[in-house]
Order: structure tokens, then C-alpha cells, then sequence
């Protein structure tokens, strides 16, 4: 395997296959270090964390590194770092995924890339999981892009719908409710920070139904050194890191 997210051409497609990515941009981690380990990069595009300079910066640095480029889009809330819930017109929801799906995109063709996906952050990516309006509002606001979410979402069956391109993903570093949703932040067993125990959580996760990428949250303490265990330990178990574009 050659840069990260991109594999040699005699690589079997039997083999199993994952994507890998992480929350970029968002000045709290260590970009750099995740771009030399993920294949998928979710780049915060200013309405939670970011600006113009740190979006060039992550999609430069991602076309060196051969990692796919994702608009990560929040509700326009930088001192809650988007993670506060909000009652949002649809109307303006879509509004604000647009504008920043249109910052990235220009910084991404300035560095000579392109935005591949669009996934939602924080309180943002919970109410779209079960909101119907809502997720109607944020699929209305991203044009024809692959949606980046969570498995068996009212998001999900949304995206179906309007025949665009849906990705599954799941979180190895952190806890999950019965009803497959994310224990919410600040609750016991929300986050898990062991490195091994994050990279056994991926690779069962990995093998699940509809699970096409894995994502590790690049503000975590010890991001990095917890997704190269994370890769490793899915590497030990048979996969390919891949970006789902190249598939």
C-alpha cells in the first residue's frame, strides 16, 4: 500500500475493506499526525471550528497524503463547538450546510482536490438521525454529495430515498445505546479512551451490517496515538484502509 487512502493495484477485492476517517480542522488536535493514518478526513468548514486558513491547510496537506476530503457541517455555534442542540428553521439549516459545503469546495480546488462527502457534527449529526424534517433540510443543502452517517438513521433511509449515495459509519471510541444511537457526551461510558480497547471496538464494528467506515473523533486525548492502534489492529485482522471513493 502506497499513501494513506490509496491502494496499489494488485490488492485483491476480496480483501476486506474499511475507511477510516477523523474530524480535521477544528484546532484542537494534531492534523498532521492523523492525515498520516486516516484515509478520510472530515474537514470543519468555520460554523463550529475553523476558518479559511485551517480548511487550505487540512486539504493541502491531504492531497499529499492521498486522503479524501469530507465537508464536516455543524449548526453555526463556535462557542458550544457545535455540540449544543438547536431548533433550526429548514429553510436556514439548508442555508448554512450550503455555505459551508461552498467554503470547503473552494478551498479544496485551490489545493486541487474535491469535496467527496458531507457528513454532519455534533448535535447536528444526532438530530438528523431521527429528525425527518431536519435531515430532509441538511440533504436539501448538500447537493448530490455521499452522505457520511449513522446505519439504520431516519438520515439514512432519507438519502436512500432521494438516490444519492449513503456511507455507513460507526464510532469505535465511543459507547452506544441499546437502540444503536451515541451515549450522549457527559453520561457514563460515553467515550472510550484506551487505545486497545478503541482499536478491539473497530474491529468488530468493522465486520457489522452496513458499517463502511470508522470514524475516530480528532479531539480525543491521544488522537493519534489511538488511531494508529485503531489501524493497526484492522490491518492484524485482514483489512484495507480505503477510502469509500476509491471503491
Amino acid at each position: 500500500m502506497g499513501q494513506t487512502g490509496q491502494v496499489s493495484p494488485d490488492i485483491s477485492p476480496e480483501l476486506l475493506r474499511i475507511d477510516l476517517n477523523a474530524d480535521l480542522g477544528e484546532g484542537v488536535t494534531d492534523d498532521a499526525g492523523l492525515l498520516e493514518v486516516v484515509s478520510s478526513a472530515n474537514v470543519a468548514c468555520g460554523f463550529h471550528a475553523g476558518d479559511a486558513r485551517v480548511m487550505a491547510e487540512v486539504c493541502e496537506r491531504s492531497v499529499v497524503r492521498g486522503v479524501v476530503i469530507g465537508a464536516q457541517v455543524s449548526y453555526a455555534d463556535r462557542e458550544g463547538f457545535g455540540r449544543r442542540p438547536m431548533d433550526v428553521d429548514p429553510e436556514i439549516l439548508s442555508g448554512w450546510v450550503a455555505e459551508q459545503i461552498a467554503l470547503l469546495t473552494e478551498a479544496a480546488a485551490a489545493a486541487g482536490t474535491r469535496v467527496s462527502y458531507v457528513r454532519a457534527h455534533g448535535a447536528l449529526y444526532n438530530r438528523i438521525a431521527d429528525d425527518p424534517d431536519q435531515a430532509d433540510a441538511f440533504l436539501l443543502g448538500s447537493g448530490a454529495l455521499a452522505v457520511l452517517g449513522l446505519p439504520g438513521s431516519t438520515l439514512a433511509v432519507a438519502t436512500a430515498a432521494a438516490g444519492r449515495r449513503f456511507v455507513g459509519e460507526a464510532f469505535p471510541d465511543r459507547g452506544y445505546t441499546a437502540d444503536g444511537r451515541l451515549v450522549p457526551r457527559g453520561s457514563p461510558g460515553a467515550l472510550v479512551t484506551q487505545p486497545a480497547a478503541v482499536a478491539a471496538n473497530a474491529a468488530r464494528l468493522a465486520a457489522e451490517p452496513g458499517v463502511e467506515s470508522l470514524c475516530l473523533h480528532g479531539d480525543s486525548p491521544g488522537a493519534v496515538r489511538t488511531a494508529l492502534a485503531v489501524r493497526a489492529g484492522l490491518q492484524a485482522a485482514g483489512y484495507v484502509i480505503q477510502a469509500v471513493r476509491d471503491r
